[in-house]
């Protein structure tokens, strides 16, 4: 009789990436980028999310075939993230310009991100 084990609990957890003060973005590997709007219903950000992974399955599926299904494909994401406000005009309305994609230490969320990368360091 084969005994069974119970996964291992010394391996953590992926922890999420830091989001910053405002709300605006999160930092992945140094670098910003746009968070949903916060201001979409429930059922909405459910059904974009939903297209979205849909969009992203029918990439990966399409890199075989490459030409229009791969386009559409990439089409169908840009349409969810821009549904997501992920992309396009920012989703916020205080004139703030939109860092999206931008180094967080070439921002005006430097000192913040040394503050939180000092703090990850210390560990």
């Amino acid at each position: 009789m084969t005994q069974r084990h119970a996964p291992s609990t010394t391996a953590t957890a992926p922890s999420s990436p830091p989001v910053t003060p405002d709300g605006r973005y999160i930092v992945v590997r140094g670098r910003l980028w746009r968070r949903s709007d916060p201001g979409l219903a429930p059922v909405e950000r459910e059904a974009l999310v939903a297209a979205l992974m849909r969009a992203r399955r029918a990439v990966r599926d399409a890199k075989a075939e490459g030409g229009a299904a791969l386009a559409e494909a990439r089409a169908a994401v840009d349409a969810a993230k821009h549904g997501l406000g992920e992309r396009g005009p920012p989703w916020w309305t205080d004139g703030t310009p939109d860092y999206n994609r931008h180094l967080a230490r070439n921002t005006p969320y430097a000192a913040w991100f040394a503050a939180i990368e000092g703090e990850a360091g210390e560990g």
